[in-house]
């Protein structure tokens, strides 16, 4: 727990100093976020604000994670493995996050180019635990376990894209995804401590300490936006995360309001292809309580607050289950 510790105040602190120079960076040069058309009005004073904020934030927490995992001696494969992954997804969001730039717009990667990116990533944490465990076929709940065999690959890239993308999609909001993660990587950190992937463990905790120095920059109004480069990198990692320890089923307690936000998109395009009548009054549902005159600041504190609980009960249900009480 000790080394938990470490490595979110070693994220915190390194994401503080590399924000400073980077944001001076993209207001220097002029690089800055295009607005949707069919974004809330309120969020056109948002146009030109500095994006590519992920930059600093996964540059803290790769550094921070391999010094953290060198101090407590799990610089293992393992630990290579989800870090080449959150690069990597890094690299896809950057050159999402580049086109949109360079084309002064918000046409980044095609839908089907961004997925087939994302699908392929996922398949390098998949593949390696399909190697390097007896078990990683199967999927636990408390003491009931799912035998998926070679159908778990399958199901391993659908947890780390779709979380991948669930985040990208809670990240509309000054402060939302910064501080919704903070809590969804603290229980991930605990879980993944104690379920055999401690490597996974201080990788949590450093990108929570990361997620919360980059509030300091994100929260309303912000100064930087993590833009595509941060969040689908940080979502790809917590679904790989969740798939190295093992906990996928928990994931979607930890990740329960990227799971709602996600599910407000698929319900409000289904009843508008399918009936014409839309059910929010904008998807992603951060969107619709905007609409109904709730502000940033509430929508943040309502839905962190949603995120404590719900990754503070995944925490209580994993100890449960391994005491044999559920």
């Amino acid at each position: 727990m000790i080394m938990l510790a470490v490595a979110f105040l070693l994220g915190m602190i390194l994401c503080l100093l590399f924000g400073v120079p980077y944001i001076d960076f993209l207001k220097k040069h002029m690089i800055g976020q295009y607005v949707k058309d069919c974004a809330p009005e309120a969020h056109a004073k948002k146009q030109g604000t500095p994006t590519t904020g992920g930059i600093f934030i996964i540059l803290a927490i790769i550094l921070g994670s391999i010094i953290s995992l060198a101090m407590a001696q799990r610089l293992n494969t393992g630990a290579f493995i989800i870090l080449l992954t959150l690069l990597f997804y890094t690299f896809a969001g950057f050159q999402d996050d580049y086109i949109k730039l360079k084309g002064k717009g918000n046409d980044g990667l095609t839908p089907r180019g961004k997925l087939l990116r994302q699908i392929a990533i996922a398949l390098l944490p998949t593949l390696f635990l399909m190697m390097t465990k007896t078990n990683a076929g199967d999927v636990y709940f408390g003491h009931y376990v799912l035998h998926l065999g070679w159908f778990y690959p399958v199901f391993a890239v659908f947890v780390i894209t779709g979380a991948s993308n669930a985040y990208n999609l809670t990240d509309g909001l000054d402060g939302l995804a910064a501080s919704t993660g903070i809590f969804a990587f603290a229980a991930c950190a605990i879980i993944s401590l104690f379920s055999g992937c401690p490597e996974g463990g201080i990788i949590s905790a450093c990108v929570a300490g990361a997620l919360a120095g980059f509030l300091k920059y994100n929260r309303p109004k912000a100064e930087v936006f993590m833009g595509d480069t941060g969040s689908l990198a940080i979502g790809g990692l917590l679904g790989t995360v969740a798939v190295m320890g093992k906990f996928e089923i928990l994931l979607v307690l930890i990740a329960g309001i990227f799971v709602m936000e996600t599910l407000s998109v698929i319900i409000q395009v289904t009843s508008f292809k399918t009936t014409g009548k839309r059910v929010f009054k904008m998807a992603p549902i951060h969107h619709h309580f905007e609409l109904c005159n709730w502000n940033e600041k509430r929508i943040v504190a309502v839905f962190a607050a949603v995120s404590a609980v719900l990754s503070a009960a995944a925490v209580v249900l994993y100890f449960f289950f391994n005491r044999g009480i559920l």
